[in-house]
């Protein structure tokens, strides 16, 4: 790809938005007001509005490798943040995807220097659910199943924050877990048992 041709496609982008609507980016610089906040991985095969089917302006979005949700990470726990108590979103998601780089390399033990701390979350995942990760023994199986767990652990991390806790309460704000499987594009929600866990995160991690 020739970086030029990044230029020439944007000017067809805003051709094409023009066409079928003359005040497209009036109305886009006017504000934003999405419903949803997408956690989802840098991955450049997985873009976030195009395997929801939503316009730009409907989902703030925030990417990292492996869609990771570290408390230690200023990053996203500022988007958490700006996008809960200041946007009003009322959906959380985190989005994982199958053949994930990232989870792949934590499952490694080569030495890959500054990813090392980041992929040390993921091999935390790794220990939690160690037991049912080591009964799987088919390797691709294993490897889609910490896909899985990553998730639901990074939903988790989610409902630790106060501003989800709060928004929760007060306005009913919904936190979902998803798997885009890249080999078919079928976007899958995981229907993680939030109920129960919201209930193990009041006893220990309730925050006023």
């Amino acid at each position: 790809m020739n970086i030029k041709d990044v230029f020439k496609n944007n000017e067809e982008w805003i051709k094409r938005q023009v066409s079928t609507n003359q005040d497209y980016f009036t109305k886009l610089a006017e504000g934003q007001a999405p419903e949803i906040l997408y956690i989802g991985c840098s991955d450049s095969r997985v873009t976030a509005e195009e395997l929801m089917g939503i316009q730009p302006g409907e989902a703030f979005v925030h990417r990292n490798i492996a869609n990771m949700v570290p408390n230690t990470d200023l990053n996203v726990m500022s988007v958490i943040n700006y996008a809960v108590a200041h946007l009003k979103v009322n959906h959380v998601v985190v989005c994982g995807h199958y053949n994930c780089g990232g989870i792949k390399a934590a499952m490694e033990q080569a030495d890959l220097g500054i990813l090392n701390p980041w992929l040390r979350n993921i091999r935390d995942v790794y220990r939690i659910h160690h037991n049912e990760l080591a009964a799987i023994e088919d390797d691709n199986k294993r490897y889609n199943r910490l896909v899985e767990l990553n998730v639901q652990e990074q939903c988790i991390n989610v409902i630790k924050t106060a501003e989800v806790q709060r928004a929760v309460r007060e306005r009913g704000l919904t936190v979902h877990g998803w798997i885009f499987d890249i080999h078919s594009g079928t976007l899958v929600d995981l229907a993680i048992d939030f109920e129960k866990i919201n209930n193990e995160i009041a006893q220990i991690y309730h925050i006023d």
